[in-house]
């Protein structure tokens, strides 16, 4: 077999079969075939796409490409929940907890933020003593005891589409639906959980800008999971503005504590319990609306916040931080973003608010950069409410005040103010599974 003809054969259109799928993950994960033939195969899937079956194929020999977790030693069925990021998403925090209160182990791989969105690894470490480098023995036992676990994801998850993702990133074909569908599931498949729930952000603050873009994509990485053996649906959640009002690692690990006491901010509740309530559906606990009551109960009752202690003493972490939140360290300077005249917040650009929180040292530009867990925003108006000139927008928080007029420089053209008020807007766009989408 030879690359030039699977290149030759996407390029003209054609459907490549298992076998030339199998040749070409294993030869880019050993190397045997260089970057200039893997590029123009990336390029041809670009411009000619992949149907259902080999989007499906090409996922599972990525995740097939290096270590596939059995989670079969933890007893029940297993749910991951994944986000394709965005700005004050501190979902997982909230969710994991709430489902493994609810009776469903939660065994979770999450990875760390790049560029304006966070990363779950990144907020869980702004918590003293907390470690999410855990091994696979310590790990399974955590989700036994406690029901959930969340770590960091191993080394050796995916390898091929690292080798991919970083060719696409320099070749102009990241924007490609079955290429990103099957980066994020193959990573999703390896990992082992018997159902996953996709969070799919639409939005400023979204890498899928669109409602169509993010349904397509939500349908194509459903489609890789029910055909790969996995329960897989999706919700389609807004990132038009920031989730929350915190942004940065440990004011969000704050807010998920305020969440899971039953208060926080409304629009974070709504979703993590519409995520919660979709999880506990594919475990089979029922239909919708009693899973959403399970959920409820599971913050009313403080299970869910005695699950997210649990997890947190047992990956070495400090609880005292939980029980109370003002000993988290928060950065020395603080300044205040104010509201340039009278009028009504008609827009808040998410995505120049993940970027001002980099400014800040809350977010990393490139990969293994180091950050600042004690930076960032919390926002004190969002998009709708009434300003007077002068009123405090947001509260930044930095190691000094050069970062601090960076961040103000760029929330100068992230927030428009008018005399019109916005549409109210949804926090929850769509269901989708296999069978249909459903426009919520």
């Amino acid at each position: 077999m030879r690359m030039y003809d699977l290149i030759y054969k996407k390029r003209n259109g054609g459907m490549l079969n298992g076998e030339e799928i199998k040749f070409f993950v294993s030869g880019i994960t050993s190397g045997e075939i260089p970057d200039y033939q893997a590029s123009a195969l990336l390029m041809a899937i670009y411009f000619q796409g992949m149907n259902e079956k080999e989007t499906a194929t090409l996922t599972l020999e990525m995740a097939k490409s290096g270590d596939m977790v059995d989670l079969s030693a933890i007893p029940g069925i297993k749910v991951d929940k994944h986000s394709t990021g965005g700005v004050g998403d501190k979902t997982s925090l909230i969710v994991g907890p709430i489902v493994a209160a609810c009776g469903v182990p939660v065994a979770k791989m999450s990875g760390r933020g790049l560029g304006h969105t966070g990363g779950t690894v990144d907020k869980m470490e702004s918590i003293p003593g907390l470690n999410t480098s855990i091994n696979e023995e310590a790990f399974f036992s955590i989700v036994r005891d406690t029901g959930l676990a969340i770590i960091g994801q191993t080394g050796n998850i995916a390898p091929a589409d690292k080798k991919l993702y970083a060719l696409r990133d320099v070749t102009a074909t990241v924007d490609s639906i079955p290429l990103i569908a099957s980066s994020i599931m193959s990573k999703k498949l390896a990992a082992g959980s018997d159902a996953i729930l996709l969070d799919v952000k639409t939005g400023s603050g979204a890498f899928m800008k669109t409602l169509d873009d993010s349904i397509e994509l939500a349908r194509a990485m459903v489609a890789i999971g029910e055909n790969n053996g996995c329960r897989t649906m999706a919700l389609i959640t807004d990132m038009d503005k920031p989730l929350g009002n915190a942004i940065g690692n440990a004011l969000e690990i704050a807010e998920v504590v305020d969440v899971l006491h039953g208060s926080g901010p409304q629009d974070l509740l709504a979703v993590s319990l519409e995520l919660a309530a979709n999880m506990l559906v594919l475990a089979d606990k029922g239909g919708l609306q009693q899973c959403r009551e399970m959920a409820k109960t599971a913050i009313a009752g403080g299970l869910a916040f005695a699950k997210l202690k649990a997890m947190v003493a047992a990956q070495g972490g400090s609880v005292s931080v939980l029980e109370d939140p003002g000993k988290f360290t928060i950065a020395p300077c603080k300044d205040e973003f104010c509201a340039a005249a009278d009028g009504i917040i008609n827009k808040i650009n998410t995505e120049a608010c993940g970027i001002a929180s980099v400014a800040l040292g809350a977010g990393r530009v490139r990969k293994g950069e180091d950050i600042d867990h004690s930076a960032g925003i919390v926002l004190r108006k969002k998009t709708g409410d009434t300003v007077k000139k002068g009123d405090a927008i947001a509260t930044l928080y930095a190691q000094n005040y050069k970062q601090i007029s960076e961040a103000k420089s760029i929330l100068q053209s992230a927030v428009i103010i008018s005399d019109k008020a916005p549409e109210q807007g949804k926090s929850i766009f769509a269901r989708v599974t296999i069978d249909s989408v459903e426009r919520l």
